[in-house]
């Protein structure tokens, strides 16, 4: 299912936005320096100089991955890597800073520069960079890299980068713990909390972890939102409204599969959604985007799973049940649709 999803959500007609956002959402995880490198590539790109030696490129990459190991110590699949515990050791204040890049130089890019494009069994349609280690001893960025470090989308693609990264490094601690993470909502914050434990501590935002899989737009009437401009920052939605549930309706409104960005036109404007059911017809799109975030592996994909059925058609038929219930409980006008809305994107 990655590989399909992955196909599906990033074709060649797609631009450098959605083919950048394959590579995160849906690319292998097998460690953590993939995630790493987006980040350190959008923050670098700020440059003018296209051609970035390796020394240059491990500043920001190694501070990525010793944040991330401060607070989670699991950042693979594996049990050991000389990299990262020289992260481990920066950290201690054992290595300087200097140490820390010789050793990022030497051992941090063995693997994740090679395939950092592929998705599945291919590459994505855009490259981000050329591998130029060993005729100039670093990367040369493309011009696609550099329109999306200055883009409008950079600020938001940063911040799904972190928020799967987080999601990730979740699933592969939970794993190695014998542990199958169930992922809730915590509305008041807004915020994803694993179901391991009493702590209510957070995992990540709910807005960053869905936008990606919305391709950045607004669920119902495809307009564009945004994590980083204010006029843009979408509402967090329940399809089926959460006062459902006080009407009978024998489902965990709150949980992911529920769970969609909109724009406040459409979940609060004069004509907006509200505590609305909406139209039949959005149910094969909230199919499309939960298949998406199954298609990717992290906790989201168990927790989608574990409710709504282990394969495809399965899913459908909660889906249905779902809108079935829905209708048959709801009050008030039923079948909202969007007053406008533009080009379907998924």
């Amino acid at each position: 299912m990655g590989v399909q999803a992955a196909q599906h959500f990033a074709g060649e007609s797609q631009g450098e936005n959605e083919h950048w956002r394959s590579i995160v959402l849906f690319g292998r995880n097998v460690a953590s320096y993939k995630f790493a490198l987006a980040k350190s590539l959008i923050e670098i790109s700020t440059g003018s100089d296209d051609l970035i030696p390796l020394e240059e490129l491990a500043v920001p990459f190694s501070r990525h991955m010793c944040d991330h190991i401060a607070q989670v110590d699991r950042q693979g699949t594996f049990e050991r890597s000389k990299f990262l515990d020289a992260c481990r050791f920066y950290n201690a204040d054992r290595i300087t800073s200097d140490e820390l890049v010789d050793v990022t130089v030497l051992l941090g890019f063995n693997n994740v520069i090679d395939a950092f494009h592929i998705v599945g069994s291919a590459d994505v349609p855009t490259r981000f960079f050329v591998d130029e280690r060993s005729s100039g001893g670093g990367i040369r960025l493309t011009e696609a890299m550099q329109e999306l470090a200055h883009g409008p989308k950079a600020g938001d693609l940063a911040l799904e980068t972190e928020s799967r990264w987080r999601l990730v490094e979740e699933s592969w601690t939970a794993k190695a713990d014998g542990l199958q993470v169930t992922v809730l909502y915590d509305a008041p914050r807004q915020l994803l909390i694993p179901a391991l434990t009493g702590k209510r501590r957070s995992i990540t935002e709910v807005r960053p972890a869905l936008n990606g899989y919305q391709k950045g737009h607004c669920f119902y009437c495809f307009a564009a939102i945004s994590l980083t401009d204010g006029s843009t920052l979408p509402d967090v939605d329940h399809f089926f409204p959460h006062s459902l549930m006080a009407r009978g309706l024998p489902f965990d409104l709150d949980s992911p599969w529920n769970l969609v960005l909109a724009c406040s036109t459409c979940n609060r404007g004069p004509a907006g959604k509200f505590a609305l059911l909406p139209h039949h017809r959005y149910l094969q799109r909230l199919h499309r985007r939960n298949e998406f975030l199954i298609g990717s592996n992290h906790p989201l994909r168990e927790t989608l799973m574990l409710t709504t059925g282990y394969d495809e058609g399965a899913r459908q038929t909660f889906l249905a049940e779902a809108m079935r219930l829905a209708s048959q409980v709801s009050v008030g006008p039923k079948g909202w649709t969007a007053v406008e809305e533009r080009e379907a994107l998924f």
